[in-house]
């Protein structure tokens, strides 16, 4: 594994010689509007693997994506061979759908620090609750960023990741969209704890999250990634784009429903994926993920 073909990968040729926070939020960016948080092995008939070589050689050499355990397993790589102090941890995930938040941890992120203040860094949640800069590890503070207002708040030790949106323009309404797109000003997002975490401990959440029917991954097939300006997503057949802040405090949200035949080219064209194996699109069941 070289960092060098990782750098490349992401196309980042800036500097890493000074372990700051601007040359962290850099690369991450990067990598987050390189590396797409996507399912679809799951849906090619192939194993995800926790192995880091193998998550290497499939984002990195195959120019695949990856889901949080893949894309922040990576990420804790590349920030503890570039020297920054860096811990995994463990989040549970919150579904709208049933008001709760996920019984076993089922998420896995990352903290940072660097000279005495700690940050979040998670380059693997995808989808419009991205985040696209490190966070400061501070309770109570709105911490603005291009995808919106992003907050964490700390309670007795836990603490909860939570993001303002804004409202959203569909200029297609014929394509329906989250089953609260209106009415949802701000969403929980996970919450967890700053007990360090080893990867070993995810070997269960992954399996179960690819293997149980009742799974979202399971029920869908989706694949997100960052651009300069928003954030184009494909879910099933579903493609969106959306541009953070159009207009007026806005989101433009574009929806297009794709055919089977087009699939190919627009993961090439959208998100520059290929896939070695035939991929079978599945969208089930009503929960919102965008």
């Amino acid at each position: 594994m070289d960092i060098k073909e990782y750098f490349a990968r992401i196309s980042y040729r800036g500097s890493y010689s000074k372990l700051d926070l601007a040359t962290l939020t850099d690369i991450f960016q990067h990598h987050i509007r390189a590396v797409p948080f996507e399912n679809f092995s799951i849906h090619c008939g192939e194993r995800i693997e926790l192995d880091l070589e193998a998550t290497y050689d499939k984002i990195v050499r195959k120019k695949r994506g990856g889901w949080c355990m893949e894309n922040n397993n990576l990420l804790s790589w590349v920030l503890k061979t570039l020297g920054y102090d860096t811990t995994l941890l463990g989040a549970r995930v919150y579904f709208p759908e049933r008001d709760t938040y996920a019984e076993e941890m089922d998420h896995l992120l990352l903290k940072v620090v660097l000279g005495d203040k700690s940050y979040i860094v998670d380059g693997g949640f995808g989808m419009s609750y991205q985040m696209w800069q490190p966070m400061e590890l501070v309770s109570g503070k709105d911490q603005p960023q291009t995808p919106g207002v992003f907050r964490l708040l700390e309670e007795s030790g836990v603490w909860y990741l939570q993001k303002v949106k804004r409202k959203q323009w569909v200029p297609d309404q014929s394509i329906s969209t989250s089953h609260n797109v209106e009415e949802e000003a701000c969403r929980q997002i996970y919450l967890f704890t700053l007990q360090p975490r080893d990867i070993e401990e995810f070997r269960g959440c992954n399996t179960r999250l690819q293997t149980s029917p009742d799974t979202l991954f399971m029920m869908k097939s989706f694949c997100s990634l960052q651009t300069t300006t928003g954030i184009r997503t494909l879910v099933g057949w579903k493609l969106t784009e959306m541009t953070y802040n159009y207009k007026d405090n806005t989101d433009l949200v574009e929806i297009r429903m794709l055919a089977d035949e087009e699939m190919e080219k627009t993961l090439k064209e959208k998100f520059n994926i290929t896939l070695d194996n035939k991929f079978v699109p599945v969208n089930m069941g009503s929960s919102a993920i965008f």
